[in-house]
């Protein structure tokens, strides 16, 4: 849960354009369909992305993202889905999920015991080579997986993050891709650690100054844990680029809330897993969803944040909600659901 808030100044419109303009990649027409298109046979980047025109508006990018990314069975619904309406998404991986149970104490939090951790460890052996499978399809395909750093310490289970020093984040991240380099030399992970630019920090916390030379040091180039007033362009910070999570009107609360799954559940239920308000929130969360998209699109079209788990809150309630707006927003015209990575570029 997010326990502080802050508001950030935005680019406008001119400037956002103006800057989008100044990335050269290809004279090809904006493509009209949604879908994050691959580089064709001649290798030449996706018919989206190149060079704007003058007074041509970007397209509307859509960045859907899922922490933890450790749920074979949000995998195997999640990879389907996205290929069927030429989407690509971000997953935030928790490092320790690519540690069996028996593993845990190769792994020690800063200021914590070895083998502790605020969430489970992978599991057996077959279930973190099911994990290593999903990942591999997962990029083969196009998606991105990014960090969710490693024991998840929120505020309470302290030391959290929100309390880290800039060695504290760096000895994190060094475990965290110590952990992805054993995974590939053991288990035929192909997830190159050259390709993990960014991520999100647990609950979303941190202290930024600590923080940001710490992820700059282990050569990350995104970030995605602040907030913003609204769907905001991106900023850049201590050469990390912060793509904002927005705060967002709640048709069905009439205030404005992070617009993330957790957050979304602990204020419309304060996160009881009720499983039968599932029916209610699978549709107040795409009605969310679909007016900050709205507001984007016929506004400044800054890349809309979509943040999520890989969970089953309230029956699975905002993982079905997300999904269901994957297959409606990521095929409209001048819309491309993409990774964070390829909005940069």
């Amino acid at each position: 849960m997010i326990r502080r808030r802050r508001t950030v100044l935005a680019l406008n419109v001119a400037l956002a354009l103006t800057l989008l303009a100044l990335l050269v990649f290809d004279d090809a027409p904006a493509q009209e369909g949604g879908g994050a298109s691959p580089p064709n046979a001649a290798g030449r980047p996706p018919a989206w992305l190149h060079k704007l025109r003058p007074g041509q508006k970007p397209p509307q990018f859509v960045l859907f993202s899922f922490d933890g990314a450790g749920s074979h069975e949000h995998w195997q619904r999640v990879l389907p889905l996205a290929k069927s309406v030429n989407a690509h998404f971000s997953g935030f991986l928790s490092g320790i999920y690519l540690l069996t149970n028996d593993q845990r104490d190769q792994y020690q939090g800063p200021g914590h015991r070895p083998g502790k951790a605020s969430i489970g460890f992978g599991g057996s052996d077959a279930d973190v080579r099911t994990l290593v499978a999903d990942l591999n399809t997962a990029v083969a395909q196009g998606q991105e997986i990014g960090t969710h750093y490693n024991g998840h310490f929120c505020t309470g289970a302290e030391p959290s993050v929100g309390h880290w020093t800039t060695a504290a984040w760096g000895d994190e991240l060094a475990q965290f891709f110590q952990f992805v380099d054993q995974a590939r030399a053991q288990r035929g992970l192909n997830v190159d650690p050259a390709t993990i630019r960014g991520g999100r920090t647990p609950c979303l916390e941190g202290d930024w100054n600590q923080a940001l030379p710490a992820m700059r040091a282990a050569g990350l180039r995104y970030d995605s844990s602040q907030s913003s007033e609204g769907v905001r362009w991106p900023e850049q910070r201590d050469g990390i680029w912060e793509f904002w999570m927005p705060y967002v009107k709640v048709p069905a609360l009439n205030k404005k809330v992070i617009m993330m799954d957790y957050n979304l559940w602990f204020q419309l239920n304060h996160a009881r897993n009720d499983a039968t308000r599932t029916a209610e929130f699978r549709a107040d969360t795409p009605a969310t969803y679909r007016g900050a998209y709205q507001a984007a699109f016929g506004g400044n079209r800054a890349p809309l944040v979509v943040a999520n788990h890989f969970n089953d809150w309230a029956g699975g309630a905002f993982a079905k909600a997300t999904e269901d707006f994957m297959g409606e927003v990521c095929t409209k015209p001048e819309t491309i659901c993409a990774t964070y990575s390829e909005v940069i570029r």
